[in-house]
């Protein structure tokens, strides 16, 4: 479990750098866009590609529900 939300913090992180907002904005909009859920179920897969290729689906995928990054 503590990898799990190593990763998931880790992850928050690099969000919120490429796409230029806090730490809290960018969870914020993982959150309301079903980013987190995203990482925590599909965290065993995830973790094993890059971050920058992970940003960009998750990414993607928020914009499917909603969100405003591409």
């Amino acid at each position: 479990m503590n990898d799990k939300v190593e990763y998931i913090v880790m992850f928050i992180s690099e969000f919120s750098e490429k796409h230029h907002l806090t730490r809290r904005q960018a969870y914020r909009y993982l959150k309301e866009f079903g980013g987190v859920e995203m990482l925590d179920k599909f965290y065993d897969v995830m973790h094993t590609q890059s971050f920058e290729s992970m940003v960009m689906d998750v990414t993607a995928f928020c914009h499917r529900k909603g969100g405003t990054l591409q």
